[in-house]
């Protein structure tokens, strides 16, 4: 899963950043609304946690601009504005759930999967692909009912190919799913994580689509 903070107070953008890394999710995390909406153009992130205390602009007032411009992405505000009419206020301009300061890391973990599972039509966590089964609240993968260890590249690689089954992702699209915008990223890393998981969960995983990308592979019978 790969996350964008928006978040002005650099101590507790730092304590979420280590959490959420540390629990598997890759983030990039910015501290103004303008920076926000130019990593939004520069790369694909699963879901956003948006303060509204933001230095140039209220975070509400970016919300609002990113629905009307049709941008999908979920939302989670983050903020210590705790009335009903500013909670009210912040599920109008479009944010998919609200969570206030302070906060459990684990809370925030847990509802970041539960909206990507809503996004997915999924009422359970667990995600089945033929003999694979993967947890993305836990980061565990089973294989024919045995664990399977991945990796944290590993891991985020495999949940963009779950959560987009069908459909063909580009390098561009998985890599930003697996890294950070900031991380230096080496020309071949994509093919290596990419033979990893193949080695581990077999051949037919990941599917190369010559000229496109890849995308999950077929169930074989």
């Amino acid at each position: 899963m790969h996350v964008l903070l928006c978040e002005d107070d650099e101590l507790i953008a730092s304590g979420i950043v280590a959490g959420l890394q540390a629990q598997g999710l890759t983030v990039d995390h910015v501290a103004s609304a303008g920076a926000a909406r130019a990593l939004l153009q520069a790369a694909h992130f699963d879901v956003m946690v948006l303060d509204l205390g933001l230095p140039d602009e209220d975070g509400l007032t970016l919300l609002q601009a990113l629905r009307q411009r049709g941008e999908a992405l979920p939302v989670l505000v983050l903020t210590a504005r705790d009335t009903v009419t500013d909670r009210v206020a912040g599920l109008q301009a479009g944010a998919d759930d609200y969570l206030l300061k302070p906060f459990d890391l684990r809370e925030l973990f847990a509802r970041l999967h539960t909206l990507l599972r809503r996004v997915a039509g999924r009422a359970v966590n667990t995600i089945e692909h033929g003999p694979l089964r993967y947890d993305p609240s836990t980061c565990q993968a089973w294989l024919q009912g045995q664990p399977v260890d991945l990796s944290r590249r590993e891991q985020a690689l495999l949940q963009a190919l779950l959560h987009s089954r069908g459909r063909v992702l580009s390098s561009e699209q998985l890599k930003d799913s697996v890294y950070g915008f900031s991380d230096e990223v080496e020309s071949n890393a994509l093919n290596v994580h990419i033979h990893h998981l193949r080695r581990k969960l077999g051949n037919d995983i990941v599917e190369t689509v010559r000229g496109l990308g890849y995308r999950l592979g077929k169930v074989q019978p």
